[in-house]
């Protein structure tokens, strides 16, 4: 995976997960929130460390 990929790929999941909130459901506490994000922060460092490692 080169980086022009992964940066497709978190662009298809934002676009993928703004449609997901609805308006019936109760929004998630904020904290919530801040730990997906790192914990996607995290699954795209270890992608693009793996893909280097692959490069090396």
């Amino acid at each position: 995976m080169v980086v022009a990929d992964l940066n497709r790929l978190e662009q298809a999941a934002r676009v993928s997960m703004s449609g997901f909130q609805d308006a019936d459901l109760p929004r998630a506490p904020r904290s919530s929130h801040l730990s997906l994000r790192l914990g996607a922060i995290a699954l795209l460092a270890a992608v693009a460390l793996t893909a280097a490692w692959q490069l090396f």
